[in-house]
């Protein structure tokens, strides 16, 4: 009876956020407290759902860009993405040996750092052959600072007076995973929205490089290199909406939409937040994910504001 109750508690939940009853941070934050005093009824399916809703959300946002605007936000981007996926991952490198921490650990927390969190955790996990403990810490990790970075961003945006463009570039470089940074452009404004996604999903094609240099770091070969191949459905979408394919109420469904599966996203993220992950990963991994954070994001703060 109680199991019943859990799963129609955690469904109704998701019914509720796809109808627009639930913001964002909510959403994430609901996840994290119902898996914490209940328990998450659907482990496989949310986990498989969350990677999936993001694909779609991502896609159906596209049909809310043009692509003058897409090549601007990513022309605009593109130096400070590569300045800092470089600061990441050398910092990284040199904290990891300061604390002493697995070689392995600490390159799959900076590759999550660096690009996209989960996604790029889960790229890079197979190329380097870390062990699954290994990888599990390192996600728990991610998605812990992801939940951390979807209230605190906004607040910061504000204290220092962001424009909606200097924002959008802000979370895209500093949040981990692209549905948080999503999350925290979204009750931001529009235009932070749009630059936020593009930033950071042309962010995401840097997993590619860096899975060749994992291979020469680690000394691997033949293991194959996943390719973000929903960024090629997103850039179809601007296209798509660029040449006026649809009319203008279709195309704004369809981003309503994708905002709302967005929110449903974030729930199941939150509820795939595991305390327990965290505790045996023990303190070093915690410490040198949060200075790595840190430093990346007081960096693009600074860069973006002068």
């Amino acid at each position: 009876m109680k199991d019943l109750f859990t799963k129609a508690a955690y469904l109704l939940i998701i019914s509720i956020a796809f109808l627009g009853g639930i913001n964002s941070p909510t959403a994430l934050m609901l996840g994290f407290v119902f898996t914490l005093v209940f328990h998450n009824p659907f482990p496989v399916y949310s986990q498989k759902g969350f990677h999936l809703f993001l694909k779609i959300s991502v896609v159906g946002l596209g049909f809310g860009m043009f692509i003058n605007e897409t090549l601007e936000i990513g022309k605009q981007g593109l130096e400070l993405t590569m300045f800092s996926i470089f600061l990441t991952i050398g910092f990284g490198y040199i904290l990891g040996r300061i604390l002493k921490l697995d070689v392995k650990l600490s390159h799959l927390i900076s590759s999550g750092t660096a690009i996209c969190g989960g996604s790029a955790i889960a790229a890079i996990a197979p190329v380097i052959k870390a062990k699954s403990k290994t990888i599990s810490v390192a996600i728990g990790i991610v998605f812990f600072l992801n939940a951390i970075a979807l209230f605190i961003f906004p607040a910061v945006g504000h204290f220092f007076n962001l424009t909606q463009e200097q924002f959008g570039l802000w979370c895209a470089i500093a949040i981990h995973d692209t549905s948080s940074v999503v999350g925290a452009a979204l009750g931001y404004g529009d235009k932070a929205l749009r630059i936020a996604t593009t930033v950071k999903l042309t962010r995401t094609l840097w997993i590619i490089p860096l899975s060749i240099l994992s291979m020469f770091l680690f000394k691997t070969k033949g293991e194959k290199i996943k390719i973000p191949y929903f960024i090629i459905l997103f850039i179809i979408a601007i296209f798509i909406n660029s040449c006026h394919v649809l009319p203008e109420p279709a195309t704004s469904f369809i981003v309503l939409m994708a905002k709302r599966l967005l929110v449903v996203t974030l729930f199941l993220v939150g509820s795939n937040i595991s305390i327990n992950d965290l505790k045996a990963s023990g303190v070093k991994p915690v410490v040198f994910a949060c200075i790595l954070w840190l430093f990346i994001s007081v960096f693009s703060l600074v860069y973006i504001l002068n």
